[in-house]
């Protein structure tokens, strides 16, 4: 309207705040909903692909319940250290192996690290761990055994957790920590000092080193990758099995949900997925600021 109550001629309205307006503050014309984006950038999963991601969560899942059941064995009398530690190191030996042989390409192009510094790392935690076992046999005498159970428990449920499934080479350290620590815990519970040791080089074997090779698997031979993933999520629920039955129905319940019930329902439910993006959203500064932080 003008100043003498006329009608005036028709503003448009502009998205601006700097210049004053015939508008609410409010207002928006019709304009405003065509600038609407729906589901910008939506990555689509196919199942089978998601499948095979998931099969590092259940061989992770698995790996605990070997372990799990390895310990079973020892303070049963079942399993004698010397074995355990024999085994230890012939698989750290092939593994190491084959690590080798996938990473050698890879490593040409850069500064390969020699066989010699290898050895010297393995040297020296065998050799602290071997002298330290006596200590780490007494550690948790004074706490009652339900408590280091328990603690045990919690510490390997934080490793599944925590653990960085997406990229595990080098296992994260909070991961790694706290398998370490509930591998101390129950080892404390073994009868003697070279059970804890050998029970302690199984947990590196498979808590930080078995993460390094497989994440190599993943990357150069994903087709070998697959099968190993599920012949370690047999082993582990055969292994459980052979100790308690009730067990091994849990393990093959968790990992059937794990790599076939979830990534059906992701899959299922991305459909209705429905991201919404326009005007509304917050300014999103695109220009090169580097040049200015010099």
């Amino acid at each position: 309207m003008g100043p003498d109550g006329a009608p005036g001629p028709a503003v448009p309205w502009r998205k601006v705040l700097w210049e004053r307006q015939p508008f609410p503050d409010n207002y928006v014309d019709q304009r405003f909903l065509e600038e609407l984006r729906r589901n910008e950038g939506i990555r689509q999963y196919r199942y089978w692909a998601v499948v095979k991601e998931a099969g590092f969560v259940g061989q992770q899942l698995s790996c605990v319940a070997i372990f799990i059941t390895l310990w079973l064995y020892m303070e049963q009398g079942l399993l004698l250290p010397e074995t355990l530690l024999w085994s230890s190191l012939i698989c750290a030996l092939l593994g190491y192996g084959l690590h080798q042989a996938l990473t050698s390409r890879v490593e040409s192009c850069g500064e390969p690290r020699t066989h010699l510094a290898d050895l010297q790392s393995a040297a020296i935690f065998l050799s602290f761990t071997f002298g330290f076992s006596p200590v780490l046999k007494t550690l948790t005498e004074s706490v009652s055994t339900d408590t280091v159970y328990a603690m045990s428990a919690l510490m390997l449920l934080a490793h599944l957790v925590s653990f960085p499934y997406a990229q595990p080479s080098p296992p994260g350290s909070l991961s790694l920590n706290a398998a370490l620590f509930a591998s101390v815990c129950l080892a404390s519970r073994l009868p003697g000092a070279l059970h804890t040791f050998a029970m302690l080089s199984c947990a590196l074997l498979v808590f930080a080193l078995w993460p390094c090779l497989l994440q190599t698997l993943r990357e150069n031979a994903p087709g070998h990758f697959t099968v190993v993933c599920m012949g370690v999520c047999i082993g582990g629920i055969v292994g459980l099995g052979s100790q308690t039955l009730g067990g091994a129905v849990l393990l093959t319940l968790a990992l059937a949900s794990v790599t076939l019930l979830c990534p059906f329902l992701l899959v299922r439910l991305q459909r209705h997925k429905d991201n919404i993006h326009g005007p509304w959203d917050e300014a999103e500064i695109r220009e090169d600021l580097s040049r200015f932080l010099h």
